[in-house]
């Protein structure tokens, strides 16, 4: 009797942190992108909530933001004959367009591996992860110069200790979405970890979209790709015949 009793206690008590959970806020949930749109500053801020005291280790909190994903297909070039040539190449099935991972401090540091792994958390996960399998050449070669490729654009972001975290409760962190943004919806995850360990998360979303000008010429490519392809035939010869003309007019002054 004692025995099952005592295996009961061990099935249903849970530890201290699993009364903690996350209670988030963003500066704004929505991104406009116009003919001026140079980027954007989105602050991420919220609160732990607990139903028990604080415990003593400390408390870590990582954010991570994807874009939409798309395949992408790598291509090595090796000179052969003294010309250069696709030698190889990998398809990549997914990869999201935007992905910053911001963390209270280096990653890893807070996070194990087996926890990254399951989550697909930092920014290598973000791609070795859904890398098609069955190649011939080395594929980790090209996810990792597709990585290398697009943190020099500042579209993948680590920042490491860019979050804060004040009295193990609040918690506020600022990421910079770049100009070059793509349109649709941006995962946005919240993480609290202690002891390398994931212990509560919680995702929401930030929408992008283009507005005025630049969505309806978004929205005549797509659903009227030849009216689209004749209206920009037409502003070039214009634009063309424009400059002829003020070229002649400078000429003759």
């Amino acid at each position: 009797m004692i025995r099952l009793l005592v295996l009961l206690a061990l099935l249903f008590a849970r530890p201290l942190w699993a009364e903690e959970a996350v209670v988030l806020g963003l500066s704004r949930d929505e991104v406009a992108i116009t003919a001026r749109f140079d980027g954007s500053d989105i602050l991420i801020f919220g609160a732990v909530k607990r139903e028990t005291a604080i415990p003593t280790d400390p408390l870590d909190v990582i954010i991570a933001i994807a874009g939409p994903s798309s395949p992408v297909t790598l291509r090595r070039k090796d000179r052969v004959a003294g010309i250069w040539v696709n030698a190889a190449s990998v398809q990549i099935g997914s990869a999201p367009s935007f992905y910053a991972v911001a963390s209270s401090r280096p990653l890893t540091q807070v996070l194990s591996e087996d926890e990254d792994r399951r989550y697909g958390i930092s920014v290598e996960r973000s791609i070795n992860a859904i890398v098609t399998p069955g190649m011939t050449v080395n594929a980790n070669e090209f996810t990792q110069a597709l990585l290398r490729i697009r943190k020099e654009e500042g579209v993948y972001q680590q920042l490491e200790g860019a979050v804060r975290v004040d009295q193990q409760t609040l918690f506020h962190s600022s990421i910079a979405l770049p100009a070059n943004l793509t349109e649709g919806t941006y995962r946005t995850r919240i993480f609290l970890a202690r002891e390398g360990k994931v212990i509560a998360r919680l995702q929401t979303k930030i929408d992008v979209r283009k507005v005025g000008l630049e969505r309806f010429l978004y929205n005549l490519a797509q659903e009227q790709a030849t009216l689209y392809g004749l209206l920009s035939l037409v502003i070039a010869v214009i634009a063309g015949w424009g400059a002829s003309a003020l070229f002649r007019l400078i000429r003759l002054g």
